[in-house]
């Protein structure tokens, strides 16, 4: 069981930023293509599964062996990381979820500053790291915390950086008020 937790957790933390940061880099080329961007996630999901799949044994060979209480709060950080997730995607709907506003450009997408979004400014990347941190400790596998390190890397050098930007862009000043309310990007206090 914590195997296959383990090879979903490093599928689509991989996936998530050759998503997002190619669609925040490139706005204008994307838009422009529009519902193509889609076979994009397609794509690399369908191969990025295959190769994981295929190499599950290499990928999965290293393990730490962590406290009872380790894994304990793993299982905590992960929960609480998926009701965090399903959290703000009720709020961004699945339109603004899988990014349906910055390709499209008729379907502007409503602003969200509320839930989560009213500590924090990005609550679903928050939700991310602690589901990757969180599998990491329950599961064992060095990969996995690998994952997570590079995923946390990613969001905070490339996705989020690029992702202001695009919302500066749609929401203008909304989005600078914002900005000013809600300090941290995903940790209060500290980023």
């Amino acid at each position: 069981m914590f195997e296959l937790l383990a090879l979903i957790t490093i599928i689509f933390g991989v996936n998530i930023p050759l998503f997002w940061i190619p669609i925040h880099f490139y706005p204008h080329f994307f838009r422009k293509i529009g519902v193509i961007t889609y076979l994009i996630p397609v794509i690399t999901f369908s191969l990025i599964s295959l190769g994981v799949y295929f190499h599950r044994d290499h990928i999965l060979r290293y393990t730490l062996t962590l406290s009872p209480f380790l894994n304990l709060f793993g299982a905590f950080l992960f929960f609480v990381g998926i009701i965090l997730h399903i959290w703000t995607a009720k709020l961004l709907s699945l339109w603004g979820l899988i990014g349906v506003p910055e390709i499209l450009p008729k379907k502007k997408g409503s602003f969200v500053s509320s839930g989560p979004f009213s500590i924090i400014r990005h609550p679903t990347y928050f939700a991310h790291t602690l589901i990757f941190i969180g599998a990491f400790l329950l599961t064992e596998f060095i990969a996995v915390g690998i994952l997570a390190l590079f995923d946390f890397i990613m969001v905070h050098v490339f996705v989020i950086p690029f992702e202001e930007r695009e919302l500066l862009n749609r929401f203008g000043k909304v989005y600078e008020d914002y900005k000013k309310r809600v300090r941290w990007r995903v940790l209060p206090g500290l980023l």
